[in-house]
C-alpha cells in the first residue's frame, strides 16, 4: 500500500495546507462498489440514523456519522450533531480510517496530530478534536466508508466503548449486504419480467406464424376452421345472413408445369393481394390449400 499521507493544498484558495490521506490500492474497484451500493445522495433511514445514535451514545461523544468516501467527497448517510451533509474528501478523517491496517483508527488529539492539526475541521466547525472510525466494507470487501465518532475535547475510547463501535459497524456491514440481496432480487425480478414479455410476444409471433400463410400472408387452414365457426355461431346469435367463398384459380397446375414454381407462387401472390384490396374490412380471408381461396363474408 502507498505511504497514507501526502500534502495538499487548496490550490491558491488562501486556505491552510492539508495533509489529505493517499488513494487505496483498489481506489477504483472500491468506488464501483460504492456505486453499486446506491447510497451515494440518498434520504435519510432509520437503519442508519439509529446505528450513529447509538454509537454516540456508546461512546459518550457529541458526534456520530456513517460516512461514505466518494471520489472527491465524504457524504454523510446519517449524521448526529453535525449539520454538514459533505465535506471535500481531502479534509475526510474517515479517508485516512479506510486506509488503516487496524480494525478501528482512533485520533485521541487532531490538535496535535501532524495529520490533522490543519485540517479545517478542527481548526473551525464542528472543531473534532477527537476522532474514532471502524471502516464499513461493502459485500465486495472494499472499505466504502465508516462509522465514526468524534468530539470536540481530545479523548479516547474504553475498551468496551471499541468493541460496541466494531459491533455497531457489523450491523451497518449487513446493512449494506442486506440492500446488495434486495437490489439482486430485484434485478432478477426485472429481468424475468422482461425474459417473461419476450417469451409471450414470441409465442405470440410464434401462434401468429401458425395461423398464417407464409406464401400469401393470408389466414391458413387451421385459422379458418376456428373461424368460420365462430362466425357461423355469430350469424346464428344475430340473425345475421352469412357467405362463405369457395374461391379457386383456373389451370393453376398447367400454368405451374408450363411456367414453374416460381412463378406460380407469384401468381397466387398476386390473387392474394387481389382478395384483400376487394374486400370489406370485417372480410375474412383465408388461403385453404394449394390453389384454393376461401372468403368469410359476415352479413352478407
Amino acid at each position: 500500500m502507498r505511504d497514507p499521507i501526502h500534502r495538499a493544498t487548496s490550490g491558491g484558495s488562501g486556505e491552510a495546507s492539508v495533509k489529505s490521506a493517499a488513494l487505496p490500492d483498489d481506489e477504483l474497484e472500491r468506488i464501483e462498489e460504492l456505486a453499486a451500493c446506491r447510497l451515494l445522495d440518498t434520504e435519510s433511514e432509520a437503519a442508519f440514523d439509529d446505528l450513529a445514535e447509538l454509537a454516540s451514545v456508546l461512546c459518550d461523544t457529541p458526534m456520530a456519522l456513517v460516512s461514505l468516501v466518494d471520489r472527491e467527497r465524504q457524504w454523510f448517510k446519517a449524521r448526529v450533531g453535525v449539520d454538514l451533509r459533505e465535506t471535500p474528501r481531502r479534509q475526510s478523517f474517515c479517508a485516512h480510517a479506510i486506509l488503516s491496517p487496524a480494525d478501528i483508527f482512533v485520533v485521541p488529539d487532531a490538535g496535535e496530530d501532524i495529520r490533522f492539526h490543519d485540517n479545517p475541521m478542527v481548526t473551525g466547525e464542528p472543531n473534532v478534536r477527537f476522532y474514532a472510525g471502524v471502516p464499513l466494507k461493502g459485500p465486495g470487501g472494499h472499505a466504502l466508508g465508516t462509522l465514526c465518532v468524534l468530539d470536540t475535547k481530545p479523548r479516547s475510547l474504553t475498551q468496551m466503548q471499541r468493541r460496541q463501535l466494531k459491533q455497531l459497524a457489523a450491523q451497518l456491514e449487513l446493512q449494506l449486504q442486506l440492500r446488495e440481496m434486495l437490489w439482486q432480487k430485484e434485478l432478477l425480478l426485472h429481468e424475468n419480467q422482461y425474459y417473461q414479455r419476450k417469451l409471450e410476444q414470441a409465442n405470440r409471433k410464434l401462434e401468429e406464424q401458425s395461423l398464417t400463410d407464409a406464401l400469401t400472408g393470408l389466414r391458413n387452414r387451421r385459422d379458418f376452421d376456428r373461424r368460420v365457426t365462430e362466425e357461423i355461431e355469430r350469424s346464428r346469435r344475430h340473425d345475421t345472413p352469412l357467405s362463405v367463398a369457395m374461391i379457386d384459380v383456373d389451370n393453376f397446375k398447367r400454368f405451374n408445369d408450363q411456367y414453374g414454381h416460381l412463378a406460380g407462387d407469384a401468381i397466387l401472390r398476386r390473387i392474394g393481394r387481389l382478395l384483400q384490396q376487394n374486400s370489406r374490412s370485417g372480410d375474412y380471408l383465408c388461403r385453404n390449400g394449394g390453389d384454393e381461396f376461401v372468403a368469410i363474408l359476415p352479413e352478407t
